[in-house]
């Protein structure tokens, strides 16, 4: 992890596993507020990483015993709007360490939850659940995507809204997939399972390189995948 202005940066992997657990919203549950911002131009994230015990010695909820490394790991970490960082730093009397590690945990379930993080009886069933989101991603890609007409355009705003795209509907439709899928193992057959472990490399890959700014391009989505408990 690189130091800058005396603090650690937390690493990309955190960052990408903290962005993945908004599910696109402040983590306070009285804000919610969207982290992505459509503009004319571009979607630009607003999200801001707040430490929960102070990266410093004398921040918000300061405590000496803790090292600066474990000050800028994920367990440390919550990500919050521009506001809601404001006021928890400037009023930490309020916003102590328990309730701001209870915003994280009740977030992520609650994402999870909304994503449909059930078991299902049958494999039909599982699906049913699954299916409109992959035809939704299918449909995204086939309109926006990189490999349409436009690429050859060079005034086209299509590349524009191709990333607003991956960071609005396919991200988190690959995270709702995955959370079903996880659920559902046991619907799973062999020759699945392996599908499914290929595509969990993709969705990582994916985040890394549209959320995390890693440029290598990475694992491809595995074909056959979206016949999933078909």
């Amino acid at each position: 992890m690189a130091c800058v202005k005396g603090r650690i940066n937390p690493a990309p992997v955190t960052k990408l596993r903290l962005f993945a657990d908004s599910g696109g919203y402040c983590s306070n549950p009285h804000c919610l507020s969207e982290i992505f911002v459509d503009l004319k131009s571009q979607t630009v994230h607003i999200a801001e990483i707040a430490h929960v015990i102070s990266a410093g010695d004398k921040g918000p909820r300061s405590d000496a015993d803790v090292t600066p490394e474990q000050r800028s790991e994920y367990e440390n970490l919550i990500l919050l709007c521009p506001c809601c960082h404001t006021i928890i730093d400037k009023a930490e009397e309020d916003y102590p360490v328990d309730l701001l590690l209870s915003w994280k945990r009740n977030h992520k379930q609650t994402i999870a939850d909304g994503f449909g993080a059930r078991k299902f009886q049958t494999r039909e069933e599982a699906r049913q659940s699954i299916e409109p989101i992959l035809e939704e991603n299918s449909f995204i890609i086939q309109e926006y995507g990189p490999m349409t007409d436009e690429r050859f355009n060079p005034e086209s705003q299509m590349p524009a809204q191709w990333l607003r795209k991956i960071r609005t509907k396919i991200i988190p439709n690959n995270r709702k997939v995955l959370i079903v899928c996880d659920a559902n193992l046991n619907h799973m057959t062999i020759e699945e399972r392996k599908l499914f472990h290929f595509f969990k490399q993709h969705v990582d890959d994916f985040e890394a390189k549209h959320l995390g700014g890693v440029e290598q391009n990475g694992s491809q989505y595995p074909h056959g995948f979206d016949k999933i408990f078909n």
